[in-house]
């Protein structure tokens, strides 16, 4: 579930969401836990500019982000089994043993639900009023994210690489998970090389089919339960047009993506509610086995 409120996008968050808070986050979440849906999102952004653009988001990138840890703790002590992505975490903020704290408590705190989603960052302004660095970030974020890999469920982590280096501490607590998933942000072909050689799945936005079974193409050996993280284009509405969702989820199934961030059209909180609701109805958690192919074997 890509959870509402949490970010205001020009020209996708309906107008509901604008007095919204977290109340109804907190009713959205619950009810999501209850119908099964696997996880929910918050995304995170400190300072932002105003009017950035890009093809994905031609009417500017938006400039409300609620601070994911916050908002997942509040979220993980209102739910049992639904799970917590950073939808992303950009890794220049922190030092990767800040996140493996943080991110190590709130994986302990809702026995073992945490999922990060890691993105290398492209707001210039806000990475220089941070005070981090910006040119490189694309090497630092490898590196952090061996240094995630190496510490984020170790009470006594080791890391010793090109920007970061750490021996003879304690973080305590710690994740309780063996392996927490990492999935990685971004869109591009270097965003997937790096999901592939250093983390468990890619979460490349909302890509034109095509491209995406492009890209994957290019990697055919992906590790084992490597997940795609993608959403369809286009809100879905599982109560006027069921026929559609079912269609969609078949077809980025049939691409290679192995889960969808499902992102309804909704009017009010009741309406994403039975929206919800609706789409659990469908079946549609088990939407994303392709349908088998007449003229295969």
């Amino acid at each position: 579930m890509s959870t509402p409120v949490v970010v205001k996008v020009p020209g996708l968050t309906a107008e509901w969401e604008d007095t919204a808070g977290i109340a109804e986050i907190t009713l959205v979440a619950e009810h999501a836990d209850r119908l099964g849906f696997h996880f929910l999102t918050c995304s995170e952004h400190v300072a932002m500019p105003r009017g950035i653009h890009s093809p994905q988001l031609p009417q500017g990138r938006g400039t409300r982000y609620w601070d994911p840890l916050a908002t997942l703790s509040w979220l993980a002590a209102r739910t049992k089994s639904i799970r917590l992505l950073t939808n992303v975490l950009v890794l220049g903020y922190h030092h990767p043993l800040a996140i493996a704290k943080r991110y190590g408590t709130l994986d302990r705190m809702s026995s073992g639900r945490v999922n990060l989603g890691l993105g290398v960052g492209t707001a210039e302004e806000e990475f220089r009023t941070l005070g981090a660095p910006f040119e490189d970030r694309g090497p630092r974020a490898d590196d952090a994210i061996r240094a995630l890999r190496a510490a984020l469920s170790q009470v006594e982590p080791e890391y010793h690489g090109e920007f970061y280096d750490f021996a003879g501490l304690v973080v305590d607590p710690c994740a309780v998970q063996e392996r927490v998933p990492l999935w990685v942000g971004g869109h591009s072909r270097r965003a997937l090389r790096r999901a592939v050689t250093l983390a468990d799945g890619w979460l490349p936005g909302a890509p034109d089919l095509q491209t995406l079974r492009t890209m994957l193409a290019e990697h055919p050996e992906r590790p084992a339960g490597f997940e795609v993280v993608s959403g369809v284009q286009g809100a879905l509405d599982p109560l006027t047009d069921p026929d559609r969702v079912e269609e969609a989820l078949h077809a980025a199934a049939a691409a290679g993506v192995t889960m969808v961030p499902f992102r309804p059209v909704h009017r009010s909180l009741q309406h994403y509610l039975e929206q919800l609701e609706a789409v659990a109805a469908l079946g549609v958690f088990e939407a994303l086995v392709p349908p088998e192919d007449p003229t295969g074997p």
